[in-house]
Order: C-alpha cells, then structure tokens, then sequence
C-alpha cells in the first residue's frame, strides 16, 4: 500500500511540475505584464518543483527495489 501512495504522490509532483511549466511557458508566449512580473519567478517554482519531483521518484524507485 505505501508503493501506490508514493506512485500517486510522485504522478501528482510531475503534474505540478508540467502545470507550472505550462503556465510558464505561456506567460513567455503571451508576453505583456504576467511575463514582466512573473517569468522569473514560475521558471524559479519549476526548478524547485521539478527537484522535488526528481527526490520523490527516486525514493518511490529505491523503495520499490527493496
């Protein structure tokens, strides 16, 4: 049972990390005052999400290897 939950948690983490990428990547598109005052700032949350994804399917592969 701890496996699936782990499996929904990392599917949930990479879901995060494409939503802020998307928005993101939309903001640079679209250009104007939400790129001005946040691009920096979304690519900065997709890093940490995306380390934080990276950490959790990780742990979800070594725990599943043991």
């Amino acid at each position: 049972m701890p496996d699936q939950s782990l499996f929904l948690v990392t599917i949930l983490s990479v879901g995060v990390v494409i939503a802020i990428l998307l928005t993101g990547i939309g903001g640079f598109a679209k250009g104007g005052d939400f790129n001005r005052k946040h691009g920096n700032r979304m690519m900065r949350w997709r890093l940490y999400a995306q380390a934080a994804a990276l950490v959790i399917l990780m742990l979800f592969l070594w725990l599943r290897s043991i």
